[in-house]
């Protein structure tokens, strides 16, 4: 239909829709989207507030203990934020529409959350801390920081069997190389310990994925962890214990997954290798 006054062409209201319906899904975002951006957001303030709280104090010599603890405490609990958001954008994009550059979204703010922010607080750490090296320190940021550039890559392009994952996930990694630092343990065990977090996220050792029963409990460990930063931060009785109880229980999960992963995988051989003798046998005359 044609305006009598202007002489321009109207455009029926359900033609204005059909336009926004045909928008490409690439420019929409979903809720799951949503979600990883405020995973991508909770670690770009994780580093925030590694700088302002810890690192800057520091240089300026105005550093003060509960300062520095309350900030350290902060910056770990927006990484634990951050993997909810990691845990929950891919349980809603199971459920609900997702967006074709979800995947992509995903990988960019895990790089952030699990690489950039962990990385800087090691960093961070072999700069303030007494007894470490900060060039040290600094290589072992760089490779916390290329294994999760590495394991990000390698998952997008390997196809892995449904429900696992090749190389520990990096909020796991992410969590337990900043467990390693909060336990304090002297500087030569606390690098050997985030180098051998950093080969596990480039590892071949298979690590189950978080549904079901797994991601609720995996959700009430990080909830659980954000109460025990809390305590420590805010100098309760018990608080320190409690820091050191989770960060030791984070560093033992760590190591004892790959053990039964690796056990697994050697029984699944020998498994094999005993049917593949029994169906030689059963075909000799």
């Amino acid at each position: 239909m044609i305006d009598p006054d202007t002489q321009a062409g109207w455009v029926a209201e359900a033609e204005a829709e059909d336009d926004a319906e045909d928008m490409p899904l690439s420019l929409r975002l979903s809720i799951a989207d949503t979600l990883t951006l405020g995973n991508a957001t909770c670690g770009f303030m994780a580093v925030y507030f590694t700088t302002t709280g810890i690192l800057i104090p520091h240089l300026t010599g105005s550093n003060e203990s509960g300062m520095a603890r309350n900030s350290a405490a902060t910056a770990v609990i927006l990484m634990l934020l951050a993997a909810i958001f990691d845990l929950c954008d891919g349980l809603v994009a199971r459920k609900l529409r997702s967006s074709p550059m979800g995947a992509e979204l995903d990988n960019l703010s895990d790089l952030i959350s699990f690489g950039l922010a962990p990385a800087y607080f090691v960093l961070v750490y072999g700069m303030v801390a007494d007894d470490a090296q900060q060039k040290v320190s600094a290589v072992a940021a760089i490779v916390v920081l290329l294994a999760v550039v590495l394991r990000l890559a390698r998952f997008s392009c390997v196809t892995m069997k449904d429900g696992m994952f090749q190389g520990m996930p990096s909020p796991f990694g992410a969590l337990t190389v900043v467990s390693i630092i909060l336990l304090e343990l002297p500087f030569i065990p606390t690098l050997l310990a985030i180098i051998g977090t950093a080969w596990l996220m480039v590892s071949r050792v298979e690590y189950p994925k978080p549904r079901g029963v797994l991601a609720v409990a995996m959700l009430g460990w990080i909830v659980s962890a954000m109460g025990m930063l809390a305590a420590w931060a805010f100098d309760a009785p018990g608080g320190q214990v409690l820091l050191q109880t989770g960060c030791a229980l984070q560093i033992v999960m760590a190591a004892t997954i790959p053990l039964f992963a690796t056990a697994r995988r050697v029984n699944t051989f020998r498994d094999n290798r005993r049917e593949n003798r029994e169906a030689r046998a059963a075909q000799l005359p």
